[in-house]
Formats: C-alpha cells, structure tokens, sequence
C-alpha cells in the first residue's frame, strides 16, 4: 500500500471517529488545518468525496445549520465548502439555503466578491480572485437544471472579472494592494488548493463557463496563461510549486473553550502526501488535460 493510499485510510478513520465528532461541535472551519473541514475538503479535491463517512457529512451539515455560519464565514470557504457537501450527496440549497443567495447578493461591482468586509465599504470597492473563484465553481458546477437569470448574470459578470484580470493579475485598486503581490503564487500551482487560486483554477473555470454558457472565449485574454502552462509543462505533466497551507496560522480552543490565535497550524498525512514540491500531481494533471481538451473543443 502506498503512503498516498495509507494517508486516504487515515483521513478515514480520522473522520469516523470521536475526535473528528468532538471537533465538529466545537467548530466547524478551526483549527487550521488538522480538523474535519480540512480533510474533507481535501479528500473532495482528490475525486474521493464519495469515500468521506456519511455520519461525519450529517454531522457537518448539522452544526453549519447551527453555527450561522453566513456571518463568521467568508466567501471562499462557502464556496469550498458547498461543492465538498454536493459532492458527497448533500442537497446544498435545500439544507443549507442561505449560501447560494449570500454569494448573488455580494457580488462586487466589478463581477468578483471579497473575503476582506472593508472592500465592500471601500470607495472602489475591489474583489480578490480568492474569494472569488470558490463561489463561481460552486455555482457553476453544481447547478444540475438551467440556471436562473440571477445566477445566469452572476457566472457571466464574475467569468468578466477573471477575464479582465487574464487570469493572473491582481486588482489594480488602490485598496486591495496586497493581492498584486501575490501575482508570483498565481503561476505556481498548488494541490491541494483548499481555497486559494492559481492560474490553472481560473482558466479551468473560464473554459467551462464558456462551454456550459455557450459564451465565445476571448482568446486574448487567457492566452498568455495558456501559453504559459503549455511551456511551463511540455509534457503535460503538472506539478506542484507551492504550498497552499503554507506560512499559515490557525485558532485554538483554550480550556475556557475561548479561540485564540496561533502562529502554528497542525498538518496531518494526507495534506502532505499530496503536496510535495516537484511532485506530479495526477490531480492537477488531470484539470490540465480536462481543460486543455475543453479549450479544444470550444476553438
């Protein structure tokens, strides 16, 4: 048995347990990142979503009812966090209501939406790609009928953002400065994501926005990002260059049972397994090809 396969048994048994339970009641997003939401999210970006105990999704979907999550949440993770539940069987909309009009209805003007609530007050009020793309994916993927003119409007304008940005660059508002420096981290792909972008996840987006909403593709602005992957991996082969968890802090329970800031988040053996730097992931191989295939059949 592979150490890969060893850490999918792990995050398994860890799920189905007590501890993971007792976590759950506690919080559903914290700690960073050795905690139920983590190794579900994960797990779902492996294609495995279907291996993730289903007492543990109940549980899940359960205490996010509770917790009112709407407010103590962002975007991204929403986003992440309804396409995990559809994946494993949950009826989002009908159990958790209030996601999907929470993205609608915080659309920015320029088509994104932002995790920072100091964007939405700002004079020019900026989006961030990161939380953007999260709840573009799961609108767009996880829509089984045809689409309302609201969410219709919603694709369209966030799919513009993207474009307006060619995939990589950052907002050029006065008052979202930090994402242009994160323009480098865009061109090295990450997996797993958990919430945050790279230029792969844009263009895998754009390409099936296009198809799904029968919209031509400005080929000028994905280009560069196109011929940049084609000639940063030759051979079709993706591999990770960085590490989404990395640098990150996390919150912990104290015994008064109060969240405090760490500047350490725990890791556990399948976030690991899956992300060394250098190593071919055949998950993000399998977008690249997926996508490229796509882009084909749209030209």
């Amino acid at each position: 048995m592979s150490s890969e396969a060893d850490a999918i048994q792990d995050s398994i048994r860890y799920l189905a347990s007590d501890e993971a339970m007792r976590s759950l009641e506690s919080d559903t997003y914290w700690p960073k990142w050795h905690s139920p939401w983590w190794h579900m999210t994960t797990l779902h970006e492996m294609g495995l979503a279907d291996l993730i105990p289903k007492a543990t999704v109940r549980k899940m979907v359960e205490h996010l009812q509770e917790d009112g999550m709407l407010e103590a949440s962002c975007h991204c993770a929403l986003g992440n966090i309804y396409q995990t539940l559809a994946a494993c069987g949950v009826a989002v909309d009908e159990e958790l209501p209030g996601i999907r009009p929470w993205f609608l209805r915080h659309q920015l003007p320029d088509g994104g939406l932002n995790c920072d609530d100091a964007a939405y007050l700002s004079e020019s009020k900026p989006s961030s790609l990161v939380g953007t793309l999260p709840p573009l994916e799961a609108v767009l993927f996880h829509t089984p009928r045809e689409f309302t003119p609201e969410e219709a409007a919603f694709l369209d304008r966030g799919a513009s953002c993207v474009l307006d940005r060619k995939l990589m660059l950052g907002s050029r508002s006065p008052d979202n400065a930090e994402e242009r420096e994160d323009e480098p981290d865009w061109l090295k792909p990450c997996f797993p994501r958990l919430y945050l972008y790279d230029v792969l996840r844009g263009l895998r987006f754009i390409v099936q926005w296009a198809k799904r909403r029968r919209q031509p593709l400005p080929l000028e602005n994905i280009r560069d990002v196109v011929d940049y992957l084609r000639l940063r991996y030759p051979d079709g082969q993706v591999r990770i260059e960085r590490h989404a968890y990395e640098g990150v802090g996390t919150r912990l329970q104290d015994e008064s049972g109060s969240w405090k800031r760490h500047p350490t988040a725990s890791h556990f053996p399948l976030l690991q397994e899956t992300s060394h730097i250098g190593m071919v992931s055949p998950y993000l191989t399998r977008q690249w090809a997926e996508t490229q295939a796509a882009l084909n059949s749209i030209k």
